[in-house]
């Protein structure tokens, strides 16, 4: 399956939810791309003593999990991305959304 996820929210245990099914997908042989767009570029950026966001997203990108953000958010917030907010466009946006056989947005 190819799994698409769209996070535009900060909170820890939402992102952290939905990280833990990123993780499981790709450990079941799913494909994971995950776009980042609005606050959720601020991913890298959520510290939580009950949730490791950070380490769970690198967890992610370990097990080979793609991670894109949006440029122009990025450009908001005066970042220019991170390996977990690479830089990323509209096209990446929409071709998630398109080749994607489910897609989760939180």
């Amino acid at each position: 399956m190819k799994l698409g996820i769209v996070i535009t929210r900060t909170d820890p245990e939402s992102v952290f939810n939905v990280l833990r099914l990123a993780l499981y997908s790709l450990e079941h042989g799913d494909r994971v791309r995950i776009f980042l767009s609005g606050r959720g570029v601020e991913i890298d950026r959520i510290e939580d003593p009950k949730f490791d966001v950070k380490g769970l997203a690198q967890k992610v990108l370990n097990a080979g999990g793609s991670f894109h953000a949006c440029g122009s958010c990025l450009k908001l917030r005066n970042s220019n991305g991170s390996d977990i907010c690479p830089l990323s466009t509209l096209k990446d946006h929409y071709e998630i959304v398109r080749d994607s056989d489910r897609l989760v947005t939180i």
